[in-house]
């Protein structure tokens, strides 16, 4: 015999479980250098600006 659920799961206990999978978006912040929008703590794709934090991390 295959493997049964023995008890049923309620859609209010499953979406309160699930309440915590949501995505959120990506904040984007502006590039110091030339304005455009980037993820925060990376380097600029646009001007290739590198935050101090990301310079010395050798």
């Amino acid at each position: 015999m295959g493997g049964v659920p023995t008890k049923h799961h309620t859609r209010s206990k499953t979406g309160n479980r699930r309440s915590h999978l949501a995505l959120t978006a990506s904040q984007l912040i502006a590039c110091p250098k030339c304005k455009h929008p980037t993820l925060p703590h990376r380097i600029c794709s646009n001007c290739g600006y590198r935050p101090a934090k990301i310079k010395n991390q050798k």
